[in-house]
């Protein structure tokens, strides 16, 4: 154990945290996406929903302030009429990490998939809220 760092994050998040360089991205998935299929690396946070890791990665996680958007979600699709209130959580938990943070990208679903291919890591969440994925673009820390 270490003090002042969430329990949520494990071992293996906290060094993919701080392998992670800047511009690389990190997606935080809910439970009904292809992660396994999709992940260069793979981080299992089973029993765990998006928010509470969403908040403990934004502790340690510096946002890259030299891009427009550096948090996308994916978007919904054409004619679906999901509720996304968790957006707004997300929102909140940003705004309270005292990181640059004006609004999301949206991403369409495809394109999101792509993405998540190409990022460093997905974390894989239990999740159940629908279009509940995330990715994070991973800034520079400034002493």
């Amino acid at each position: 154990m270490l003090k002042n760092i969430s329990s949520i994050l494990s071992p293996e998040l906290l060094k993919v945290l701080m392998e992670m360089g800047h511009g690389d991205e990190i997606v935080i998935a809910d439970g009904n996406f292809p992660a396994a299929s999709i992940a260069q690396r793979l981080i299992r946070a089973d029993g765990h929903s998006v928010p509470p890791i969403l908040e403990a990665v934004l502790k340690l996680f510096p946002l890259d302030i030299y891009v427009k958007k550096p948090v996308a979600l994916m978007q919904l699709v054409p004619g679906d009429t999901v509720k996304t209130p968790i957006w707004e959580e997300y929102r909140s938990i940003i705004k309270a990490s005292g990181e640059k943070f004006d609004d999301f990208e949206n991403v369409e679903r495809f394109a999101f998939y792509e993405r998540a291919r190409k990022a460093y890591a997905v974390i894989a969440t239990s999740e159940s809220a629908l279009y509940a994925n995330i990715i994070l673009k991973k800034g520079v820390v400034v002493s």
